[in-house]
């Protein structure tokens, strides 16, 4: 046995592992790890899609990054069991799991989450919160989409934590039909607000 100093471990990419990592059968198929498609037959509510491009410090695209979302339903509640509420969509589980494509591209087919309180009680406008993994990233980055078409948002409180000429990189602009994009900026000029959670 040697007389080796305690040390920590060094930190090490979050990816691009998670594509072998993650695949629940052992294969090495990204549909088998993702799932971006959240609509179940019973689910009700606006079925919309979120669409975009995540982007590095130079504005190039990321082809192999991996996007989770967590939302609450329409009615503004999560599959959760620590919710005690009834769920009206009983197979609506509001979690999702997407693999950028070569040209950084990633969409997830959901529905628009409903008003959800915050720690005081207070609503929140709707919105979908978004985890990001990517290679070269030490830890996996948090952030928030929500809609433009939402009046709500003018009084949600952590969008109102974020200086005002910030807040558009946590807005998904509404394209037509029942399509929103909101493109992930990892850095730069036009880098999207992530949070410390």
């Amino acid at each position: 046995m040697s007389n080796r100093p305690d040390g920590i471990t060094p930190s090490q990419t979050v990816g691009p592992y998670f594509k072998y990592g993650l695949t629940p059968n052992g294969e090495y198929e990204w549909n088998d790890a993702f799932s971006n498609n959240l609509l179940t037959p019973d689910t009700s509510g606006e079925r919309i899609r979120v669409e975009g491009k995540v982007y590095d410090g130079d504005g190039a695209v990321i082809p192999d990054c991996m996007l989770e979302i967590w939302q609450a339903d329409s009615q503004g509640r999560f599959s959760d069991p620590q919710d005690k509420r009834a769920l009206p969509n009983s197979s609506f589980k509001g979690f999702g799991r997407c693999g950028t494509d070569k040209s950084g591209a990633y969409s997830f087919d959901t529905i628009k989450p409903g008003v959800v309180p915050d720690a005081d009680g207070k609503p929140q406008a709707p919105h979908i919160l978004l985890a990001v993994f990517a290679r070269g990233m030490l830890l996996h980055l948090y952030t928030r989409i929500y809609f433009d078409d939402e009046t709500a948002n003018a009084a949600d409180s952590t969008l109102a934590l974020v200086p005002a000429d910030r807040r558009a990189t946590l807005i998904a602009k509404k394209t037509g039909g029942n399509a929103y994009t909101f493109d992930v900026h990892l850095q730069g000029d036009n880098e999207t607000v992530f949070f410390d959670v």
